[in-house]
């Protein structure tokens, strides 16, 4: 069975970092782009940063140097690193995987974990 699980979010001050993890299981994981989405209530959910499954990555003008992403195949792992945490960054995170490229609309994705909380407030 499928399965995609995302952790490591929380409640954080603003300027701080941390890091999520997306641990996935039922598909291979080289074979698939994975891709960082975020959504706020009433939102548009937001491409954040994707990975390919070459190592390549595309990331949003709103997280510009700010975000890094990496994949451990071998462990079945993806993490989104996070710097210099501002208060808009405050929302859902989903990390989901992708056979087509990181290129693809939110419909394209295959698969979707249920998405952790990421909170930025002082």
């Amino acid at each position: 069975q499928v399965q995609i699980v995302e952790s490591g979010g929380g409640l954080m001050q603003p300027g701080g970092s941390l890091r999520l993890s997306c641990v996935v299981s039922g598909f291979t994981l080289d074979a698939y782009a994975i891709g960082w989405w975020r959504q706020v209530p009433g939102k548009e959910r937001e491409a954040v940063i994707c990975i390919s499954s070459r190592g390549s990555t595309i990331y949003a003008d709103s997280v510009k140097g700010r975000v890094a992403i990496s994949r451990d195949n071998a462990k079945n792992t993806v993490y989104l690193q996070m710097n210099s945490l501002k208060r808009d960054d405050t929302a859902i995170y989903y990390c989901a995987a992708t056979q087509i490229s990181c290129g693809s609309s939110f419909y394209e994705y295959d698969y979707w974990g249920q998405g952790t909380q990421v909170t930025v407030s002082s």
